[in-house]
């Protein structure tokens, strides 16, 4: 319980800084954004099915416009997030929004459904393809990262590269795991990524990460 608390607490504290931020609003042929065959356990979970889709986040007029679009489920709300202009906000947002070369663009917040978060990434150098893009976004966190393990996926229509890891918070002493998948969209390589806690554990965020990630497309 007291685990969950500290998880909850830094988790409030990330989502209120970061909202500051933003305006409202795999594989061989088999199930999309998942190789076959499936890993099933730990570290990827291939065993958990996609959600359902409910609406598509990413286009022309929706809250994220994006180089690419996917399907989020019911009770997922999408938000832009943009950089702030005041010196305090931009600081904020630099210390929030910005890692290893990649700069976030979108949130989808679950937390009403029962899942955690979604964010999607851009990648700062428009050469930067999406393996390299994907290890220095792995790498570019202050905590200590452990079990890094890549694949190929295929997803949707597009070829991409698939990490998880262990993210190990030396302010909590605790350890958590992250999924992200890089793929090359038009003339710019976009990270959609998902990250466990004790508010969302596999189980509760990676059906909506498998879905987003199987149907993940480029904008039109």
């Amino acid at each position: 319980m007291a685990r969950r608390t500290r998880a909850a607490l830094t988790a409030a504290l990330a989502i209120a800084l970061l909202a500051g931020c933003g305006d409202d609003g795999g594989a061989a042929p088999g199930r999309a954004g998942t190789p076959t065959p499936a890993a099933t356990g730990e570290p990827w979970f291939d065993e958990i099915a996609a959600a359902e889709s409910a609406v598509r986040v990413g286009g022309a007029g929706t809250p994220c416009p994006l180089p690419v679009t996917f399907p989020v489920p019911k009770g997922w709300k999408p938000k832009g997030i943009d950089a702030p202009t005041d010196e305090t906000g931009a600081e904020i947002f630099a210390a929030l929004a910005r890692r290893g070369g990649t700069t976030a663009r979108c949130e989808v917040d679950g937390r009403r459904a029962g899942g955690g978060f979604l964010r999607v990434w851009t990648a700062d150098q428009p050469t930067a393809q999406p393996r390299a893009a994907l290890e220095a976004y792995v790498a570019g966190t202050r905590d200590a990262v452990g079990d890094t393990r890549y694949r190929e996926v295929r997803v949707g229509g597009l070829d991409g590269v698939e990490a998880t890891w262990v993210e190990t918070s030396e302010l909590l002493d605790e350890d958590e795991r992250a999924w992200a998948v890089a793929v090359r969209a038009g003339d710019r390589t976009v990270l959609l990524t998902a990250k466990e806690s004790l508010l969302a554990e596999p189980a509760d965020l990676l059906p909506a990460y498998r879905l987003a990630v199987s149907g993940l497309g480029v904008t039109a």
